[in-house]
């Protein structure tokens, strides 16, 4: 008797184990493990690098639901709303689907791997002056500051805006994914590269 093995699918659609990630840097800390709903319920919270463990689709939901500290452009309208956020993104991967054809999940990577900055700044005290210094960036910190680029930039685009924020997260992630300057996550990663490189 042949069984059919059945392969778990992200929403019950979208495959992610064939999903190949060209950056090589990033290999390690991207996680498709396959989930329906991928929810974690902050078992990795405490824990060191264990976010790396943790389905790159929340980590997204995760960013989006960010409350905001000082503007009022990100402040108080999504934190806590995971159970919408998820709806959300689930949303956009269609719109995705719909306008391009290809696998959400796949140009989401893409738009990762296109918006992840590999150089930083940092300060270091010398003899009283500070001097700004060039550093890599590591790994994790890599995918957290992307993420954090393609959410600024979906905020950003709703804010006094009739535009959805499913067809917002649509747009940053096709755009950012095919390399696109109108892409407000590549444009944030080329200036702070760009600051970088001027302060080595």
């Amino acid at each position: 008797m042949v069984t059919k093995e059945t392969v778990m699918l992200l929403f019950n659609k979208w495959n992610t184990g064939d999903i190949e990630i060209q950056d090589s840097g990033l290999k390690n800390v991207i996680a498709l493990d396959p989930a329906i709903i991928p929810i974690s319920f902050g078992r990795h919270e405490h824990q060191r690098l264990k976010k790396a463990e943790v389905h790159i689709i929340e980590r997204l939901v995760n960013k989006l639901m960010h409350f905001g500290k000082k503007y009022a452009k990100n402040t108080g309208r999504m934190g806590g709303k995971k159970g919408r956020m998820i709806k959300t993104v689930k949303t956009a991967l269609d719109l995705i689907h719909y306008e391009t054809g290809k696998n959400p999940v796949e140009l989401l990577i893409r738009a990762i791997e296109n918006a992840a900055p590999n150089e930083d700044t940092t300060r270091i005290v010398y003899g009283g002056v500070v001097y700004h210094v060039s550093v890599d960036v590591a790994p994790l910190r890599r995918i957290d500051l992307a993420l954090r680029f393609i959410a600024e930039g979906v905020r950003e685009s709703t804010y006094s805006n009739p535009k959805t924020i499913e067809e917002a997260l649509a747009k940053e992630i096709i755009s950012a994914s095919s390399n696109s300057m109108e892409s407000h996550s590549v444009k944030k990663k080329n200036e702070q590269e760009r600051i970088a490189m001027s302060s080595r």
